[in-house]
C-alpha cells in the first residue's frame, strides 16, 4: 500500500473461453494475485459495452481491464476485434469523462497462460495505485 493507504478497485472483464481459464489455472496454480480486483466473467471481450466499462468506473472501480482471446482465436470467431475497436474509442472519449485513458486496459491471455493473467492483473493494479484514486465530477441530469 501506498499513497496514503490507498487501495485501488480494478474490475476485471474475462472472456469465458481463454481469459477465465486462465485466471482459474492462476488460482488452482496458487500463483500470488493483489487481492483489489473482482473478475466479471463474460462470454466473449466483443460483448463488454463501452458503457459497461463507464458504468464500473461510476460505480467506483479506479481501473478496468478487459482480458480476451488472442487474435484470431476467438471462440466467436471475431469478437476480440471488435473488442479492439471498441476499447481504441473509448480511450479516446475517456479524458472528456475525467477518466485518465491508463486507467483502462486490452490484454490478451489464453487459457493456459495463468502467469500472464497474474503478472498483467499485478501490474495493473500496480499502475492505477500509482495514478491514486479515481475522483469523478458528479455529472448532474435534467
Amino acid at each position: 500500500m501506498n499513497n496514503n493507504g490507498f487501495e485501488p478497485k480494478v474490475v476485471v472483464f474475462c472472456c469465458n473461453w481463454c481469459s477465465y481459464a486462465g485466471a482459474d489455472l492462476a488460482g488452482t496454480s496458487r500463483l500470488k494475485i493483489k487481492p483489489q480486483f473482482r473478475t466479471i466473467r463474460t462470454m466473449c471481450s466483443g460483448r463488454i459495452e463501452p458503457s459497461f466499462i463507464v458504468h464500473a468506473f461510476t460505480q467506483g472501480a479506479d481501473g478496468v481491464m478487459i482480458a480476451g482471446c488472442h487474435p484470431g482465436d476467438c471462440h466467436y470467431n471475431a469478437g476480440n476485434y471488435k473488442a479492439r475497436r471498441r476499447i481504441m474509442l473509448l480511450k479516446n472519449m475517456l479524458p472528456q469523462l475525467g477518466i485518465e485513458p491508463g486507467r483502462l486496459k486490452l490484454e490478451w491471455i489464453s487459457a493456459s497462460e495463468a502467469t500472464k493473467f497474474q503478472s498483467t492483473v499485478n501490474g495493473f493494479i500496480d499502475d492505477i495505485t500509482k495514478m491514486g484514486p479515481l475522483s469523478l465530477k458528479k455529472v448532474r441530469s435534467n
